[in-house]
């Protein structure tokens, strides 16, 4: 009867039927590209890897808990990090403040101009994490500024991406419909919010003005979107302001045979009642591909 009992809470540790990430699980630091890139994982280290890449200013504790266990639960090895200049990961307050109001009218123009980084070098911290980490391939996952870097990922380096689940995205073309005039005054009082309060969220504001700055060089990416050959899911809310809906019809639009999934009660965010048809869609499409 002991044996039995022993094989059994051996068996059922393997198995991992509970996972049990945390939010608050510690981070490894590694160098990557000379920043110091945060990262941690939850799953087999057999199982197919998930890179999930979060927006603007945001670590990765803003995807939170559910949809990583539920990833783990069925069968994937998820990889998380800080995106430069966010979370623990290194802050770059070392290359300056740019102009955003400068910045956004050369953009708007056309006239070239300096980043402190661009969405390409961002793109590149995710290869090098899977490098690290000896993952060939990985399903590649990114919400807001993350799926235009998982975008990214997918024309520059798609020999790495299995497949594209691009959340709440855009390309960039100036056609799409503008944000909110109250996500704009979100914007432009990002420098006034209590950094301490922002960061228990998980937020970094003090990133915003250079990660703006990457997004606006990166301009209309429409082409490379189009580019894109990996199989790809598109996710978006109908009641998102700040990427309006059109964002992610246009995404799917310019990528051949990409599946679109437009939710409602959704915003640009993941709201507790519609998560679990997000990750229902997105475990469906992984299982696909």
């Amino acid at each position: 009867m002991r044996k039995l009992l022993i094989i059994a809470l051996l068996w059922l540790s393997s198995v991992n039927i509970y996972s049990d990430y945390s939010i608050n699980q510690p981070t490894e630091l590694i160098n990557i590209n000379g920043v110091s890139i945060a990262y941690t994982t939850a799953g087999k280290e057999e199982n197919p890897a998930v890179l999930m890449i979060m927006g603007l200013m945001a670590s990765h504790k803003v995807w939170g808990e559910e949809i990583v266990n539920a990833l783990v639960d069925s069968g994937y090895r998820v990889i998380l990090f800080d995106n430069r200049d966010t979370g623990k990961s290194e802050n770059l307050d070392r290359l300056g403040k740019p102009n955003l109001y400068w910045k956004f009218a050369m953009s708007y123009l056309g006239v070239d101009f300096s980043s402190p980084y661009t969405l390409s070098d961002m793109a590149l911290d995710g290869i090098g994490l899977l490098d690290h980490l000896g993952i060939e391939k990985a399903h590649v996952v990114g919400a807001s500024m993350g799926g235009m870097i998982a975008q990214s990922i997918a024309f520059e380096h798609p020999d790495r991406a299995k497949s594209l689940v691009s959340i709440m995205s855009t390309t960039g073309a100036p056609h799409l419909s503008q944000m909110s005039e109250r996500n704009e005054q979100n914007f432009r009082g990002a420098g006034e919010w209590d950094k301490k309060a922002a960061h228990a969220y998980g937020f970094y504001p003090e990133a915003m003005p250079r990660q703006l700055t990457a997004i606006f060089k990166s301009g209309d990416r429409s082409e490379q979107v189009r580019s894109i050959k990996v199989p790809t899911l598109v996710q978006h809310g109908i009641d998102d302001t700040l990427l309006p809906p059109d964002h992610g019809e246009h995404t799917a639009d310019l990528i051949r045979d990409s599946k679109l999934r437009i939710y409602e009660n959704m915003g640009h965010n993941l709201p507790p009642e519609v998560l679990p048809l997000v990750i229902e869609d997105m475990v469906n499409f992984f299982k696909e591909n």
